[in-house]
């Protein structure tokens, strides 16, 4: 069944490989929309140059399809992403300071 609590779940299995978490608890992902199978994901990268980026994308259309949906991926820098997006415990851990 897709909700986004069953998207999130997949995206976190998505590790980002420059900064070894995943991209939820990063706070790369913004919004995710669901309007039946079809799943629109607001996203962003840590810069716009993230040689990341499409590894990024294709991984999360991965795992929309693999858990029955289709993902519409939109890139946003706005706003900026920033250490102030990551989970508050993921921060405390790694010892980043918003």
């Amino acid at each position: 069944m897709l909700n986004k609590e069953n998207i999130l779940n997949e995206l976190r299995k998505i590790i980002d490989p420059e900064i070894g978490h995943n991209i939820v608890d990063l706070g790369l992902i913004y919004n995710v929309d669901i309007n039946n199978e079809n799943v629109k994901v607001l996203m962003t990268f840590t810069s716009p140059f993230c040689p990341a980026g499409e590894f990024l994308i294709d991984s999360i259309q991965q795992a929309v399809k693999q858990i029955g949906g289709k993902a519409e991926i939109e890139v946003t820098f706005d706003p900026p992403w920033s250490a102030e997006r990551i989970n508050p415990d993921l921060r405390a851990a790694i010892g980043v300071e918003a």
